[in-house]
């Protein structure tokens, strides 16, 4: 037994999450009575999951400022972070708007078999701007307001700093609580294979093979969106501007892109990157646990591609052809939304109403369009995320290099494809 356990562990993670997929699509395909069985351990995966946001983005960001120590760092680190996550999104958006586009994937899509999916009011720019300082932040943290929780987090350690030798406590209670999250994280991610077998087995049993025949185009598009994100934003920052060698860059981050696709979820995604960050990438605490908790909030690439492919799609499935001024409305709202969609599986596609309502579809057309994705959204929503997790480690590594964040080992000297 100990044996067993011993070269269960000498296997990298991301080889038991890919064999653990693999078994899950023939137990759904060839026994799909026995899923719901396990079905509930999927679900225990994905809660103990989201135990953990909340907590790893409160006391990442928190502690990762009061590292950087020094205030006029922090301010630089934030700036470059949010301008560069900026870029990528509108970038993506762009890219899955061209995307809907060339392939058409809306065309003489059955809206009318769709069962209408309610949709909460979505929210004006001005609404989400001010929503990003809490006005009770216990609340905040229970509701898993994510943008609120950065900027108080952000906030905290700042005042931590400018407390000065006061203020050390507080910065070595968060250090400390850092790394017992930080361990906490590992011990459940040693859960990643059995939850992801639940979890692709329940899937491909509810789904089948056949059923994804309708939606086969629109499915086309998000990996042809996803690969032309990563080949045309994040390889050339990776290469040109961090410096470091693309394929030793991916075969590093390849674990944290498995799990990213395999729980559809950049805050799943995050306690793995933060891993790889510091201990593979050997990028700066004091950056690390800055940029990536901010990124899987605000680092929504696949999110953002998403919500311009599904604009698209969504006007070519109710008959509109766009013109540029609509074009450019999809691009803005696109971009806003995803900055502000939360970090949790299929939580982009309630954000089209924002994007579509901007552009004059209806509620009631709006409502069709997400019955008619939803049932597919988890597969698509895998695929998607890949990009976000490509992306949230691609801003980290470039901002490290800007600040000279790298230690020397992983420091690639000249880029090679």
């Amino acid at each position: 037994m100990t044996a067993f356990f011993r070269g269960w562990f000498a296997v990298p993670l991301w080889q038991r999450v890919l064999g653990a997929m693999l078994i899950g699509v023939l137990l759904g395909l060839f026994w799909p009575a026995a899923t719901s069985a396990i079905a509930f351990i999927g679900e225990l995966f994905v809660r103990l999951i989201r135990m953990l946001v909340v907590p790893i983005v409160f006391i990442s960001i928190a502690s990762g400022v009061t590292a950087l120590a020094d205030p006029r760092k922090l301010g630089s680190v934030g700036a470059r972070t949010v301008g560069l996550f900026a870029a990528t999104t509108f970038c993506a958006v762009s890219i899955g708007m061209a995307v809907g586009l060339l392939l058409e994937p809306g065309n003489g899509a059955a809206l009318g078999t769709a069962a209408p999916h309610a949709l909460g009011e979505a929210k004006s720019l001005h609404d989400q701007l001010m929503g990003i300082v809490p006005v009770n932040i216990v609340q905040a943290l229970v509701d898993g307001d994510m943008l609120a929780i950065i900027f108080f987090s952000m906030m905290l350690g700042f005042g931590v700093i400018l407390a000065g030798e006061q203020g050390r406590p507080m910065a070595n209670l968060l250090q400390s609580a850092g790394q017992a999250l930080f361990h906490l994280v590992r011990i459940v991610m040693e859960m990643t294979p059995f939850g992801v077998l639940a979890l692709i087995a329940k899937a491909v049993a509810d789904n089948g093979v056949a059923v994804f025949a309708n939606i086969g185009w629109l499915a086309v598009a998000v990996v042809a969106g996803v690969i032309l994100q990563i080949l045309l934003v994040h390889l050339p920052l990776i290469a040109f501007v961090a410096r470091q060698p693309i394929r030793r860059f991916y075969r590093t981050i390849i674990d944290a892109l498995a799990i990213a696709f395999s729980t559809a979820s950049s805050a799943a995604t995050l306690p793995v990157a933060l891993r790889i960050a510091l201990d593979d990438l050997r990028i700066a605490p004091g950056v690390a646990k800055t940029v990536l908790p901010i990124g899987a909030s605000i680092g929504k690439d696949g999110t953002a591609m998403y919500v311009g492919l599904l604009s698209i799609f969504s006007l070519q499935a109710v008959g509109v052809t766009p013109d540029l001024p609509m074009l450019a409305i999809i691009m803005l709202t696109g971009a806003l939304a995803a900055f502000g969609t939360a970090p949790i599986p299929s939580a982009s596609l309630f954000m089209l109403a924002a994007v579509l309502a901007s552009v004059g579809i209806s509620p009631e057309q709006t409502a069709l369009i997400v019955g008619f994705i939803l049932p597919f959204d988890r597969l698509l929503d895998m695929t998607r995320t890949v990009a976000s997790a490509s992306a949230n480690l691609t801003v980290t590594t470039v901002v490290a290099r800007w600040e000279k964040a790298i230690e020397p080992e992983a420091d690639g000297v000249k880029a090679t494809v």
